[in-house]
């Protein structure tokens, strides 16, 4: 992944993806998190700051989401 320019940094989906098409993948930036529908590519995206997606990730991982 090349770190200095975003704009060329992959696309990646989870491993836990069983490729039923209902995904979603995420671009990281130094700054940035990019994150978009995996069936719609060329759609729009979502960008957060980076302190804002450790913070979902964390929130995630520790069961404080309904449904997650």
């Amino acid at each position: 992944m090349n770190r200095k320019d975003p704009n060329s940094a992959q696309w990646l989906k989870s491993s836990y993806s069983n490729g039923n098409g209902n995904c979603v993948e995420v671009r990281l930036a130094p700054r940035a998190v990019a994150m978009r529908d995996s069936k719609v590519t060329e759609g729009p995206a979502v960008t957060v700051d980076t302190s804002a997606w450790s913070s979902f990730v964390g929130a995630v991982k520790g069961g404080a989401l309904p449904g997650a």
